[in-house]
């Protein structure tokens, strides 16, 4: 009974993480950029210009 548990455990954690990762890369393409999450925004503007 505790084997099945903890199996069913992980499997839920495991398919709540994939659930989440799904969300986060549709959710990024609103905002515009790569999904690296580095700021590459569009929208942004420079906050200075440097040469």
């Amino acid at each position: 009974m505790a084997q099945q548990i903890v199996v069913i455990l992980i499997f839920l954690i495991a398919a709540g993480y994939l659930g989440w990762r799904v969300w986060k890369s549709f959710a990024r393409k609103q905002t515009g950029g790569c999904a690296k999450g580095c700021g590459c925004e569009v929208d942004k503007a420079p906050s200075s210009l440097q040469r």
